[in-house]
């Protein structure tokens, strides 16, 4: 699946489950994406975008009591998120991971993402929306 094309095809069939409310099914299409030996070969900005679309979701379900669905597609986005975090550095990918480990009850390891995320950002740009964003996610652990 590592042409661009399938990859929005098939973003398109998770959008459309989670717009006409199917979540679960939207979850699970996230968890067969991310789960995809070849999801890592896309380029790092088609990955956040998919990451995105998942994790920053308007009308998701409470971070703090996940559904199984919405679970199991957080913790498939783990280790794709962890690489693109670990190549790449970019706070905003530290933010997302972080949201992953809050939906997985990992809440020390989220609040060590975020911070990480916040030092680099605040060397970035200290008055950012990302570093706003990243000290309100700590503060709400």
């Amino acid at each position: 699946m590592a042409n661009k094309e399938e990859l929005v095809q098939t973003v398109k069939v998770i959008v459309k489950h989670w717009r006409d409310g199917q979540l679960d099914e939207a979850y699970a299409g996230y968890r067969d994406l991310f789960s995809r030996p070849d999801f890592a070969e896309h380029r790092p900005e088609d990955q956040r975008s998919a990451f995105k679309l998942m994790i920053m979701a308007k009308g998701a379900p409470n971070p703090e009591r996940p559904t199984d669905a919405m679970r199991e597609a957080h913790l498939a986005a783990v280790p794709p998120l962890t690489e693109l975090v670990t190549t790449h550095g970019d706070p905003a990918d530290h933010e997302m991971l972080g949201m992953c480990h809050v939906v997985l009850g990992n809440i020390e390891s989220a609040s060590a993402i975020f911070r990480a995320g916040l030092n680099i950002e605040r060397q970035r740009n200290p008055q950012s929306d990302l570093c706003g964003s990243l000290m309100k996610r700590i503060s709400l652990i």
